[in-house]
């Protein structure tokens, strides 16, 4: 049978983070080109590469399921490679607004949460960057989970077509906004955003895809310097040093003004506004006076401001402002012209909600 090596620069990588139940590599983790080189490997007619692509952004989860493929192929791929990155454990609809969350197990034991969102026409999958989450935030539900390792391409993908399969429904928008820290996995994140806007893949506009990240400026230059015109979220959640550094203790590390610097220097390079996220906590950091702050330190700035009602998680401190508080604390801003809108609430009764997710049953998931 005809066995393929990857040829990717960041496989070095995948390599250290990632460990399968086997020695076979993922076939989500084959992009067109590998699949190219694959069929070719084997002797076998270059449109073979081609079925295999559709196959993968079909969501197959056996290698079975390619009823115009020879079984010799099929053969050799299940030799060389695992079929599906994933495994479905179990789905939650919410009761309310039609959002889904998924509880997928890895091939290596551990497992993340997906979420797909459904507002009007737009159809909006959330997906986790990694096992766990090393940033510590102390309003999100990930926190305390550890940070494990990074997921690969293919598990990102997966995440995005089993998703889609599971609905039957088409997808508009990409969310990387799930457990962990998107930066953080760049090496796989950026082609992953390729991915997804390949026309003949899942074909998703960049314009429709937002990255969202805790704000590590050097990553956010280089993000910037791929040239993706991508949506950028800086989770903000407080208008000065002190506060933020008590909400998120990445902020000892990353000095405000440093990381508004990197802000400034990522509109410049893209031409496109950052977008902040502000979760909203009662007599935390809801006040007039924090408004007031938050709008000084962004006049100028081409930015949105994105209004987050805090989701109440079980043993954080925390507690959700009042919706008079919301309505103030936008009109405030907006007073000051800054662009803001609140955003919607969507699967809190599935804890899909913004800062919900975390690895649930993952006390019976072996790592």
């Amino acid at each position: 049978m005809a066995t393929f090596a990857l040829t990717w620069v960041y496989w070095e990588e995948i390599e250290r983070t990632m460990t399968t139940t086997d020695n076979r590599r993922l076939f989500y983790d084959l992009d067109r080109d590998d699949l190219l080189g694959f069929v070719e490997a084997g002797g076998w007619p270059r449109y073979r590469a081609d079925q295999l692509y559709d196959w993968q952004q079909k969501g197959i989860t056996d290698f079975s399921e390619m009823k115009n493929v020879p079984k010799t192929i099929r053969e050799a791929l299940s030799d060389s490679f695992i079929a599906a990155p994933m495994s479905l454990v179990s789905l939650e609809a919410s009761a309310f607004d039609g959002t889904k969350k998924a509880l997928f197990q890895l091939m290596d034991g551990h497992a993340i949460e997906t979420v797909l969102m459904r507002y009007g026409e737009q159809r909006s999958v959330c997906v986790s960057s990694q096992v766990g989450c090393a940033m510590g935030c102390t309003f999100c539900a990930s926190t305390g989970l550890g940070f494990v390792r990074n997921l690969s391409v293919g598990e990102l993908i997966g995440q995005v077509l089993l998703m889609r399969k599971e609905s039957r429904e088409p997808l508009t928008h990409v969310t990387v906004m799930g457990i962990g820290e998107p930066l953080l996995n760049l090496s796989a994140l950026i082609p992953f955003i390729h991915r997804l806007s390949d026309p003949k893949g899942l074909n998703i506009s960049m314009r429709r895809i937002t990255v969202s990240t805790c704000g590590l400026p050097d990553m956010m230059l280089e993000l910037a310097n791929a040239a993706l015109p991508i949506n950028v979220a800086v989770s903000l959640h407080a208008p000065n040093q002190k506060l933020r550094e008590q909400l998120m203790p990445i902020a000892k590390q990353v000095d405000l003004e440093t990381l508004f610097d990197a802000c400034r220097q990522l509109i410049t390079k893209t031409g496109r506004r950052i977008t902040f996220e502000y979760a909203l906590f009662d007599k935390v950091n809801d006040r007039d006076e924090d408004a007031m702050e938050l709008a000084d330190r962004l006049h100028g700035m081409l930015c949105h401001v994105n209004l987050i009602p805090a989701n109440e998680i079980a043993g954080v401190p925390y507690r959700k402002s009042p919706a008079d508080r919301v309505k103030r604390f936008l009109a405030l801003l907006e007073k000051r012209r800054i662009v803001a809108s609140v955003r919607r609430e969507l699967g809190s009764d599935i804890t899909a909600a913004c800062g919900q997710l975390r690895r649930k049953r993952e006390s019976w998931i072996t790592p």
